[in-house]
């Protein structure tokens, strides 16, 4: 593995004007990284890894490369480019196993983070490192958000995030609150009365956007998003349909494979594959069939009805009449994107102002219409990928940083502060 490693970071030109950096949505000073590991100094490269993106282990695994740092590459005009994926993940791998500073002194200010996915996570670090007393508020049993329940685990494994949630989180102080829904039981009312200066929402989208077509419902068709989160929940056959062509359609028919399906089929609308041509190349190596200008028309218990789908002399599509064909398969997976659940600002007095797809509205640093409250990730983009949303919301720390410092000292005094103690560790106490 170190050969590989370094014969890619030989192949670097370290190019005066890095175009791999340029084609970073997070800016990764990538010849500075590959020249520390050519140097032999592969804890500094890390540290600028991880320092520029806390999410760097992550983001190794499961950020469109071919797009970004490796699609911009020099060497790829001509050539094959470097692939810094595989020394960003080696890198970030090892040295996160060394990562064992404890928290940053504290400031004396909370925060609350809701969600846990990579915007939250990202905030939840940023803060922390300036001192501040982080509270992450996740809806589900682990962290993680979309990056664990809509990512398989083959591309990434649950271990990445567990390791994060030990060095980022739990030895930095940052408090974990699972399998809790802010604007049920609790709202963003009770978070301010309880202390918090400043509220950072960034809940996923969970809410499967839907065909608006017949059989929907049947017991043989199940969302994306639920197929993923627990697919040996799921007994769909073995001949299956995926409805959707962009790369969370394919994580549902790779998945289907691993999980018993002999035949998996990938429906697109038109003649493109929104998925990225690695996850594409990866589908079709494991025996997923792609068939294109296809439009879903109802399903059936025995499969699906589709008709054909063709481009009109101005640009637009439209269904052919008469096309109709019955395509059978034993289970129908609908993976055609997701949208924003309930407003976490449910129960609170003081509303947040939304977009009319029920995303919440923000300026250009994060902020919501309610002082206090900012927002970033899927829940303002829609979906978007991890590295994107990490970038936003390193800008949004900053301006919650900047709101907080700006509040004035707390001088309240606490009405209970010289109570007396009562002892509930002694063995009598139950018989007082």
């Amino acid at each position: 593995m170190a050969l590989h490693v370094l014969d890619e970071a030989k192949m670097c030109l370290g190019c005066p004007k890095p175009r791999c950096q340029q084609g970073c949505p997070i800016g990764t000073d990538i010849p500075s990284v590959i020249k520390l590991l050519k140097a032999g100094k592969l804890d500094e490269a890390g540290q600028k890894l991880f320092e520029n993106n806390p999410l760097t282990t992550v983001c190794s695994l499961v950020c469109n490369h071919e797009k970004q740092c490796e699609g911009n590459c020099v060497r790829g005009i001509k050539g094959t480019p470097v692939h810094f994926s595989v020394i960003e993940n080696y890198i970030s791998r090892t040295y996160a196993y060394k990562m064992t500073r404890g928290p940053a002194p504290q400031n004396g200010m909370k925060a609350a983070i809701i969600g846990s996915g990579p915007a939250g996570l990202t905030i939840a670090v940023e803060l922390a490192r300036k001192g501040y007393a982080i509270t992450i508020f996740e809806a589900r049993d682990k962290i993680g958000g979309m990056m664990r329940y809509g990512i398989p685990d083959f591309r990434l494994p649950d271990s990445v995030l567990d390791d994060f949630q030990y060095r980022h989180l739990e030895l930095k102080g940052v408090k974990v609150r699972t399998n809790t829904v802010i604007g049920k039981s609790i709202s963003l009312d009770d978070l301010f009365r309880d202390g918090y200066k400043a509220v950072f929402i960034g809940a996923g989208l969970w809410k499967a956007r839907t065909l608006h077509i017949k059989g929907e419902s049947l017991g043989n068709a199940v969302f994306g998003i639920d197929y993923l989160a627990n697919p040996t929940a799921f007994r769909l056959g073995d001949n299956i349909a995926v409805i959707g062509a962009g790369n969370s359609a394919m994580d549902c028919a790779r998945t289907a494979i691993r999980n018993g399906a002999r035949h998996v089929t990938c429906y697109a609308r038109r003649d493109e594959i929104s998925a990225s041509e690695h996850e594409v190349s990866y589908a079709q190596l494991e025996g997923v069939a792609l068939v294109k200008c296809r439009v879903p028309v109802e399903i059936r218990e025995n499969g699906v009805i589709f008709c054909e789908n063709a481009r009109k002399e101005d640009g637009s599509w439209a269904a052919v009449p008469g096309s109709e064909m019955l395509h059978p398969h034993t289970g129908v997976i609908i993976s055609v994107s997701q949208g924003p659940e309930e407003n976490v600002a449910n129960g609170s007095e003081k509303k947040i102002e939304t977009t009319a797809k029920g995303l919440l509205e923000i300026d250009e640093n994060g902020a919501t219409s309610r002082p206090g409250v900012y927002a970033g990730g899927d829940a303002v983009l829609g979906a978007r990928t991890v590295v994107e949303a990490v970038a936003i919301a390193k800008r949004v720390a900053g301006a919650m940083d900047a709101y907080m410092q700006s509040l004035p000292v707390d001088t309240a005094s606490d009405p209970y502060a010289n109570l007396p103690v009562y002892d509930t560790t002694a063995s009598d106490a139950l018989a007082r």
